[in-house]
């Protein structure tokens, strides 16, 4: 058959019609179906948020665009505490959390960052990436609701000051920032200090107007929130070698479906192994960094700090927890 042209035109415009309005538009898929809330305590530049990011992109990636994750650092979506409430209340879905879980009934959690049980990153990583670690995490979904996806080792944390601490001894009469868990304040109390619970988006100005004398973090916290520009001296401590939690709201995590829910689990797990390598390229060069601006690392009498330390978590500890911080000990 041989079209006249205007046939023809026809015939394009029947056939573009049929193409056009018989597929599914592009944009029909535009809106994701969930859209996930992450917040976090961290700058833009710590490795939280990096690692945080990367979920963000897995997820969305993986999804094919049904779920996105948005990032909230430097505690936009409100301090640790309120964080906590966010998600359990359904304003906020993700969060990076460990000790603070305390303060929820939840005992076991507070093994995420006990004064010197922990030796090293290895034993660490047996522990959290364990059976004790997933045993800890059931029991923060059963009690509160939160269910962890993932938990990033974190650097030892240290004493700063501006004067320099070598032995407990040191510490009669200073005020030291602590986070707002008991086991913090009665180990500090023990070592001479005067701890003061306090949000730690509040630190740097605190110390500034000599409110407090000093704080405690690891390395990647002190340099991120140029701590160096108040504190002269990093105390080597050592006294907590610990690991975080990213936790997700339980509720939220089930509403989904389970594709989804797969999805969620195999980006955090890309999301855990991304952080620890960002992790062990950045504790050498945050060291380095704060050296350079100035900051003396102190050398301490750490025998004598764990002695006391300890002693402290031994009359804090119920029966249950001093079971479970044994066990931690004897992994090999």
């Amino acid at each position: 058959m041989v079209f006249k042209p205007k046939m023809k035109n026809l015939l394009y415009i029947f056939l573009f019609s049929l193409v056009f309005f018989g597929c599914k538009q592009p944009d029909s898929k535009s809106k994701p179906e969930y859209t996930l809330r992450f917040g976090h305590l961290a700058n833009e530049n710590n490795i939280w948020h990096k690692a945080a990011m990367k979920f963000a992109e897995e997820v969305f990636l993986r999804s094919e665009g049904r779920v996105q994750v948005k990032v909230y650092p430097n505690e936009q979506l409100g301090k640790e505490m309120d964080m906590i409430t966010g998600i359990l209340g359904g304003s906020m879905d993700i969060m990076v959390t460990a000790e603070s879980l305390e303060n929820w009934s939840l005992p076991y959690a507070i093994l995420c960052a006990t004064p010197y049980a922990i030796r090293d990153s290895d034993h660490l990583q047996k522990v959290a990436g364990g059976p004790i670690g997933k045993e800890i995490g059931a029991h923060i979904t059963e009690v509160a609701g939160l269910k962890p996806i993932a938990w990033f080792e974190r650097g030892a944390r240290n004493l700063t000051t501006n004067t320099p601490i070598r032995h407990p001894d040191d510490l009669k009469g200073l005020i030291i920032r602590v986070p707002n868990v008991s086991l913090f304040v009665a180990t500090w109390s023990a070592l001479g200090a005067k701890p003061t619970p306090m949000a730690f988006s509040e630190v740097f100005t605190s110390l500034q107007q000599s409110t407090i004398h000093g704080q405690e973090n690891p390395f990647a916290l002190i340099r991120n929130a140029g701590l160096y520009e108040v504190q002269k001296y990093c105390n080597l401590t050592e006294h907590v070698k610990g690991w975080a939690y990213v936790v997700m709201g339980n509720k939220k995590y089930e509403s989904m479906p389970p594709d989804l829910q797969q999805i969620i689990l195999e980006s955090a797990n890309v999301m855990q192994a991304f952080e620890h390598e960002l992790y062990l390229e950045q504790e050498e060069l945050d060291s380095r960094f704060l050296k350079e601006k100035g900051m003396e690392f102190i050398e301490v009498d750490k025998a004598a700090f764990e002695e006391i330390a300890s002693a402290a978590v031994m009359a804090s500890f119920t029966e249950e927890q001093k079971k479970l911080y044994k066990r931690i000990q004897e992994v090999r």
